[in-house]
């Protein structure tokens, strides 16, 4: 994958986590919905000013942004949640919680 595509990704990531959309973050950055279409499916690469200004507006670090670690497969993820919950697994309350917080993203998907 190239730069701009994993940047781009990264943003879209971050954007969502913050619950805002495209046109919530591009008027935060001052730039329009579609630039910012175009910088989080890497079309095109974003300038140093709009993205000091998208780091500001999403509340991240520089190297938040450009860490690596974000990028996992489905099932990646499936086998760290697995060793989470295995982890986890003597510890009824522990288990509730994880269900719980679970059962809450899931029924928001």
């Amino acid at each position: 994958m190239d730069i701009k595509k994993e940047l781009g990704e990264k943003i879209k990531r971050v954007r969502k986590l913050r619950n805002l959309t495209q046109e919530e973050l591009a008027e935060m950055v001052d730039i329009s919905p579609r630039s910012l279409s175009n910088i989080e499916v890497g079309t095109c690469f974003v300038k140093s000013e709009t993205l000091e200004k998208i780091i500001d507006s999403l509340n991240i670090t520089t190297e938040e942004l450009f860490a690596n670690d974000h990028i996992k497969t489905n099932q990646e993820l499936i086998y760290e949640i697995d060793k989470l919950i295995n982890k986890a697994k003597k510890n009824t309350n522990t288990l509730e919680k994880i269900y719980r917080i679970l059962r809450c993203i899931v029924d928001d998907v």
